[in-house]
């Protein structure tokens, strides 16, 4: 086993003794998880500055056998962020590493380190009259090195793709030292294997992703959004494929949001009123965005909540009447997973099936998790419009935590996960894999599948240094 203290001191001398901390009270916060489930140890927390530092870092830890844990904002929901209780790993945050590197508004392109949050890449991208798409929840702390390297997704997946469709080229360094660098921003280079897709949704098993060229896009003028009480999750299908049909591009998000959820976020905002009246079971927040006329866009949406209502597909709706007012809604969407967070008890089932599915599906987990567990809060919420569901069965408020996790979690997830397979989806759509989900590939990946992820993973790191356990289950 490598001497710690060794360790420490040549790290010290590579990024300064102030950036290379070992004292509890400094390393809490990066060896525990989002959610306070996954806490590990660390031989120190090492906070470069530079590729270069990376990469010095990375050939030491390489040529001792040091473990790496690579760490953006550690949003993780999975565990994939932070070590295990061996003690013998360093963690590698990247968050000193926060520049902005250039905006090209005729190629519409950011090249910007991988610690840069994806709140500051957003507002650069704003401040340069162009928009970068990619929302989620956690925008103020997660980073974009992060959400590379676990294929972020969020609310406006629908109508822009997810970061595999965002990123155009990256800079990482290889668990040997070498630095990969493909920073051309080209949205066409046919001269081969696309290697930066290895890196993408990786989870830091393969590379330490330091920076990337991210696709821009035009900044919209107008914005409109409304909560809509549908009949069923059928019936929301449907009106999606009307809004698609009768809006085409505008059509931006469509998000799902049963009255569980609601009834939640509103607890937990305590000053947020809901927006429909009457608990609907079933509700959507759908979102238009285009570069064109306000007065257009709107009367789109009032176009298309006038058929849904004379089709049967919608019972009420409440559209935005201001730009405060779709900022209102969006926060009852996007605070569900913290009121969830300080609730507890709540079994994370992030997974994805076929539009055509997405209705069955919902039913039927729906019907087995209240035979199972009748009491549980089905907060049930998410990225509709592209197959991606949160169905995450909650604890009674009467009920401990702890006891509902024990009672039902392996049962309930099982369940999920088996009738999201026998759909052909995925039981894990955008959170990823990390450690929670990581032996559960073992039953939902095929043979072939796992054999060449992990003959992907020895070619590239064949020590097994770079975030080990995470992602890969073993074949032994």
């Amino acid at each position: 086993m490598p001497n710690h203290q060794r360790t420490i001191e040549a790290l010290s001398a590579i990024v300064g003794p102030t950036a290379c901390l070992t004292e509890p009270s400094d390393t809490q916060g990066y060896t525990t998880d989002y959610r306070k489930m996954y806490r590990g140890l660390a031989i120190a927390v090492v906070l470069p500055s530079t590729t270069d530092e990376v990469s010095q870092v990375v050939t030491w830890c390489h040529a001792n056998g040091v473990k790496i844990v690579p760490q953006g904002g550690n949003t993780s929901l999975m565990g994939g962020s932070v070590p295990d209780g061996a003690g013998d790993a360093i963690i590698l945050n990247l968050r000193r590493m926060a520049r902005v590197l250039a905006i090209d508004t005729l190629n519409d392109t950011m090249t910007l380190q991988a610690g840069v949050t994806l709140s500051s890449a957003r507002t650069s991208a704003d401040q340069a009259e162009r928009l970068f798409p990619l929302r989620i929840g956690s925008e103020g702390s997660c980073q974009i090195g992060g959400n590379i390297a676990t294929n972020a997704g969020g609310t406006a997946v629908l109508r822009y793709g997810n970061m595999r469709d965002l990123v155009l080229g990256i800079e990482a360094v290889l668990p040997d030292g070498q630095i990969y660098s493909s920073l051309r921003g080209l949205r066409k280079d046919n001269t081969g294997y696309d290697l930066k897709q290895l890196f993408i949704g990786s989870e830091g098993t393969l590379g330490i992703i330091t920076a990337a060229v991210l696709k821009l896009m035009p900044r919209p003028q107008a914005a409109t959004a409304a909560f809509v009480a549908v009949r069923s999750p059928a019936a929301a299908v449907e009106l999606l494929g009307l809004a698609k049909k009768m809006a085409g591009p505008t059509v931006t998000a469509f998000e799902l949001v049963s009255s569980d959820a609601m009834n939640l976020v509103c607890e937990y905002l305590s000053n947020a009123t809901p927006p429909l009246q009457g608990q609907p079971a079933w509700m959507v927040l759908v979102e238009f965005t285009s570069t064109g006329s306000q007065d257009l866009l709107e009367s789109s949406m009032v176009q298309v909540l006038e058929l849904g209502i004379e089709n049967g597909l919608i019972n009420d709706a409440a559209i935005a009447s201001s730009l405060s007012d779709v900022q209102a809604f969006w926060r009852l969407r996007e605070e569900i997973s913290d009121a969830q967070t300080r609730a507890g008890g709540s079994i994370k089932c992030d997974v994805s099936v076929p539009l055509s599915s997405i209705a069955n599906f919902i039913d039927e987990a729906y019907k087995a998790v209240k035979t199972m567990a009748p009491e549980s809060r089905m907060v049930i919420y998410g990225h509709m419009g592209d197959g991606n569901v949160h169905f995450n069965p909650l604890r009674p408020a009467q009920q401990d935590a702890k006891e509902y996790l024990m009672a039902h979690y392996e049962s309930i997830s099982n369940t999920v996960d088996g009738l999201v397979h026998s759909l052909n989806g995925s039981i894990s759509a955008e959170h990823g894999i990390g450690v929670a989900k990581r032996d559960d590939l073992l039953k939902y990946k095929s043979s072939v599948e796992l054999g060449l992820m992990w003959q992907v993973k020895k070619a590239l790191d064949p020590q097994n240094l770079l975030n080990p356990g995470k992602l890969l289950p073993s074949l032994a």
